[in-house]
């Protein structure tokens, strides 16, 4: 097995673990600091940068098109990344952000901006408290 193979398998388990300590958890406050989303942004920015250089920048589109579960998975992240602005914009709204330069970064940049906008709020969050 190369690491491309091996590296979704651990996200996955790194997302599962993530997403059962979290459930499981009893806080209701926002899970970590900015720190967390910033650097998660970061990485995948590296990780993202050097699949566009190996790739091409638009290495991405061929996989969405090339059959019935590449449309699959291009809707679920479209979905997701809905799901988190429509919880994002509100907060953001509600500390003075304006979110829309934030959702044409998210939906361009999917995750990394996603997780750029996150930490934002959250910093923002963390000097109004």
């Amino acid at each position: 097995m190369t690491w491309i193979t091996v590296a979704p398998l651990v996200a996955g388990a790194l997302t599962l673990l993530f997403a059962v300590t979290l459930a499981l958890s009893r806080r209701t406050d926002a899970p970590g600091p900015w720190v967390v989303p910033a650097t998660l942004a970061a990485l995948f920015f590296g990780f993202s940068f050097y699949a566009g250089i190996h790739e091409g920048a638009t290495g991405f589109w061929p996989e969405h098109v090339r059959n019935l579960w590449g449309n699959q998975i291009w809707f679920d992240l479209l979905l997701a990344a809905s799901v988190a602005l429509y919880l994002l914009i509100p907060k953001a709204r509600a500390l003075g952000i304006n979110p829309l330069p934030w959702a044409v970064l998210s939906i361009a940049t999917g995750s990394i901006g996603l997780l750029a906008f996150l930490a934002f709020v959250l910093w923002k969050q963390s000097r109004a408290a």
